[in-house]
């Protein structure tokens, strides 16, 4: 299978943003085959897709198993997509959801924006909110009173942890396996460590033990679920709001998020890209 390798949400033509492989075909091969895949090109994502219709059919592999979706690799193939066909709206169809990508070149570089499922969110159960904490030797002195920690979901779920401190964020450590078993407790993709700048920058790191991945240099999915957050608590975030993410690991990238309509509402999630290479 030939793999288009594209990093999302990259701060320019040469550096960070997340890199996922993107695999189109005529059709799905087996399931083995499309994680055996994912596994060999080693990216937190891999993100397979056919035509049907007048949609593109897609599914989402981590390097340990599917994932209901992924917000960088659909960043990764709107690139790939404007790139054979043209710049338009994409509309795909997820496993349970239909969203849809749209990219364009500019003098700037490669752009993508997609639009996420609906989003929600829940509060934690208390116990499972210390295991968590526990994770990352947090107490309830590192978190930042201004946002409640919450369980959120745009496709798939978060935890959000807001710090008050921006050194607490960057010396963020935990074990990758204990990691894993946390997450599988609440089905949760991601752990998104979360400090607020301002009402509009934030500073995050994404953990993504359930995917066999110790960190996430930039996460799509868990920022649409944090702007339908925002959205819902009555943030005054304005329309749109941007974070940062990867700095801690050497790989930056910027996320923006614009964020309309009523609570529950799907947001917009774009970045810039970066074509990386092609193997087969």
């Amino acid at each position: 299978m030939q793999v288009e390798k594209i990093s999302s949400f990259s701060i320019s033509d040469t550096v960070g943003g997340n890199p996922a492989g993107v695999v189109i075909l005529d059709a799905f091969p087996s399931v083995a085959k499309m994680q055996t895949c994912a596994a060999e090109v080693g990216f937190s994502e891999t993100y397979v897709a056919h035509r049907e219709g007048d949609s593109w059919r897609v599914k989402f592999f981590s390097p340990v198993g599917e994932v209901g979706f992924c917000g960088h690799a659909t960043i990764a193939l709107g690139t790939v997509l404007a790139t054979r066909f043209g710049s338009a709206e994409y509309p795909l169809r997820l496993n349970d959801f239909d969203i849809t990508v749209d990219a364009t070149g500019a003098s700037q570089g490669m752009f993508a924006t997609l639009m996420s499922p609906p989003t929600s969110h829940a509060a934690p159960d208390s116990s499972f909110l210390e295991t968590a904490m526990a994770l990352f030797e947090l107490t309830p002195d590192d978190l930042d009173p201004a946002i409640v920690p919450v369980i959120a979901s745009a496709g798939v779920r978060h935890l959000v942890l807001p710090l008050i401190s921006r050194i607490t964020l960057a010396d963020m450590r935990y074990e990758l396996d204990a990691g894993a078993k946390v997450m599988a407790q609440e089905d949760l993709i991601t752990i998104m460590l979360v400090h607020a700048e301002n009402d509009r920058l934030f500073h995050v790191r994404n953990p993504f033990a359930s995917g066999g991945v110790y960190e996430d240099p930039a996460t799509g999915a868990a920022a649409a679920a944090f702007g339908g957050y925002l959205n819902a608590i009555g943030w005054p975030h304005e329309g749109e709001i941007t974070i940062l993410q990867g700095e801690d690991m050497g790989m930056p990238s910027r996320i923006n998020v614009t964020i309309s309509g009523e609570p529950g509402s799907p947001v917009r999630v774009g970045g810039r890209t970066r074509i990386m290479t092609s193997v087969d």
